[in-house]
């Protein structure tokens, strides 16, 4: 632990849940290894290894880099990052089950890269920077609608046609981060309202142009699925739910899942399900108490940072990992209807683990950061004071 610099308690909590993964990912993987592989689950074993092995290096390698060198980074990542979900809405990939376009494939090296991820994260850093530089004009609708809300409709429109659910996190984690840096409210009303008219013509379109994307049926499927409650109305939450009430207070023990053979998308988007019935009502408790232990600490480095963009840049990064991970086991446990989103360093994948990864090294970044630089005099005035309370 000599070598890793920052917070320390949080870096506990992170490798933490990268060991405990092996055991939902390889158990919940043999499903997919029975299907796929010949039953070579070691193969599924290996390739997280590697996921989650290069995703620490990448996190321990970007909490070195002072987070100040990062405000002329999303002037360079936000054209880049447009050019790739244009390139992935006209020729992108699907992968396992999915019925959207939503990865490009890297060349020659064959991997497959998610850009919605990398939007999420390069938009986030982008309104931190905007909202440190313009504090004194953020009255200003018509000037930060031009400047600020533009790149942010181009960004939701693009990801949109393929993934509503990652469009709606994204565009309400923007709101969240705006208001915690003083933009006004009436103005953070508007645009939700915006947004809400923007989702509806956009459904509209589709009705009337079904050919544009074949989303919204599946959007309407879930939402009524979700709302009719009925045990037919879906087969993954249904299996979710047995393998939950399956689980006990204990759990059946590491591997020996039944579900994981039933459920699809086991170890990722369903991977909670897996988790509580193998580790009990003891181990989903367990899971959910680090992630809130995880806010905390990011909370904590938000709320002593030493300068207003590394501020909102923690607070960004950290709401987008943990709200991600709350909505993740909100639908295992049936509270949200499907949405496709993974949790956090514990399910498998490739593109998620890896930008999780750099958003908490640039949070590691901001903690390491306050040993090195003498915090600001206001350092209670950085954020909304409705939330630096504490």
């Amino acid at each position: 632990m000599k070598y890793l610099e920052g917070d320390r308690a949080l870096w506990f909590l992170l490798l933490a849940l990268g060991l405990f993964s092996f055991l939902p990912v390889y158990s919940a993987s043999s499903n997919l290894a029975y299907s796929y592989s010949g039953g070579n689950t070691i193969k599924f074993l290996v390739k997280h290894a590697f996921h989650l092995g290069f995703g620490f290096v990448l996190m321990y390698s970007v909490h070195k880099v002072n987070p100040k060198y990062y405000r002329n980074l999303p002037m360079i990542l936000l054209p880049i990052t447009l050019l790739l979900l244009a390139i992935t809405l006209a020729i992108g990939t699907t992968i396992g089950e999915a019925n959207a376009s939503r990865w490009i494939r890297v060349p020659f090296i064959g991997v497959s890269f998610q850009t919605s991820e990398l939007a999420k994260f390069c938009l986030l850093m982008f309104v931190a920077r905007y909202l440190t530089q313009n504090q004194e004009t953020l009255s200003d609708f018509k000037k930060t609608f031009i400047n600020l809300v533009i790149p942010i409709g181009l960004i939701c429109m693009l990801i949109l046609p393929a993934n509503f659910s990652t469009t709606a996190l994204i565009f309400a984690l923007c709101l969240g981060l705006m208001f915690i840096g003083k933009y006004p409210i009436k103005h953070i009303g508007i645009l939700l309202g915006i947004g809400v008219a923007g989702l509806s013509l956009f459904i509209l379109t589709v009705l009337a142009f079904p050919n544009i994307s074949n989303r919204v049926d599946t959007w309407k499927a879930r939402v009524e699925n979700f709302s009719s409650g009925s045990a037919e109305s879906n087969y993954q939450v249904t299996k979710a739910k047995i393998a939950i009430a399956s689980g006990g207070v204990v759990g059946k023990g590491p591997g020996k899942s039944v579900q994981k053979n039933f459920l699809p998308q086991s170890s990722s988007d369903f991977i909670y399900a897996i988790i509580v019935e193998e580790f009990g009502l003891l181990g989903g408790l367990g899971i959910i108490l680090i992630y809130v232990l995880i806010l905390i600490r990011i909370l904590r480095i938000a709320t002593k940072a030493v300068d207003l963009f590394q501020a909102l840049l923690a607070a960004g990064f950290g709401m987008a990992i943990v709200f991600q991970a709350f909505i993740n086991m909100g639908v295992a446990v049936n509270l949200l209807p499907v949405t496709g989103q993974t949790l956090p360093l514990l399910s498998s994948g490739g593109s998620s683990i890896w930008m999780t990864s750099v958003a908490l090294g640039v949070i590691l970044g901001v903690s390491r950061n306050l040993a090195m630089e003498p915090a600001s005099s206001d350092d209670s005035e950085l954020l909304n004071p409705e939330l630096s309370h504490g």
